[in-house]
């Protein structure tokens, strides 16, 4: 992947089925030589063991060693934030990151994002990532949509917000699940303006 060097990328990873689009997504941007700004909601942490095997410790130290042993990160690259950490450089317009990815984004997190609740370090952050006008992402996963979910993105979208369901696809013929994920991540990394490998763009 091109080396690149710039503000951070800040990922939150909430409760909706999709962890492993999440762990790619940061491995990918690990290897893009980008800093990331790491949010686990609590229901992520439940649901991150059940669909990977992986479980991500609660204490902020050992969530980062974890994380940068098994991505070859270098020191400080990845820095994990608690959910109240509200001192976190992300809780604040002065230092706001490149741009954010909710991913996957629950339901939750897409009403609570609309609504500017910010009751927490995730909501707070995309609510400093909208206000300063940076690149959100949401990888909602739901199925189906209630009438409520398709006017948070409505709302969302019309604000600039780029709504991104986790619907990969199988115009390249896939042949595993790692292959799906890849789909999507490529298309997060693309829209990050990341340049990467892992998927054959249509017509190429």
């Amino acid at each position: 992947m091109t080396k690149q060097t710039t503000k951070p990328i800040a990922l939150a990873i909430t409760g909706a089925s999709g962890a492993p689009y999440a762990l790619r997504l940061l491995e990918c941007l690990v290897q893009a030589d980008r800093q990331v700004y790491l949010m686990v909601s609590k229901a992520a942490q439940v649901v991150m063991p059940m669909e990977t095997g992986l479980t991500i410790p609660s204490r902020v130290e050992e969530a980062e060693r974890l994380l940068s042993e098994r991505y070859g990160a270098a020191a400080g690259q990845i820095r994990v934030f608690g959910r109240e950490q509200w001192t976190a450089p992300v809780a604040s317009g002065s230092n706001p990151p490149e741009a954010m990815v909710v991913c996957p984004c629950s339901t939750g997190t897409l009403s609570a994002i609309a609504s500017g609740a910010s009751n927490n370090l995730i909501e707070r952050a995309a609510d400093v990532v909208l206000k300063e006008q940076r690149k959100l992402i949401l990888m909602v996963r739901e199925t189906p949509y209630s009438p409520i979910h398709l006017e948070n993105m409505l709302k969302l979208s019309r604000l600039g917000v780029v709504i991104m369901p986790a619907s990969p696809g199988f115009y390249n013929r896939p042949e595993s699940v790692a292959e799906l994920v890849d789909f999507m991540v490529a298309r997060v990394l693309s829209h990050l303006g990341i340049d990467n490998p892992l998927n054959r763009p249509w017509g190429g």
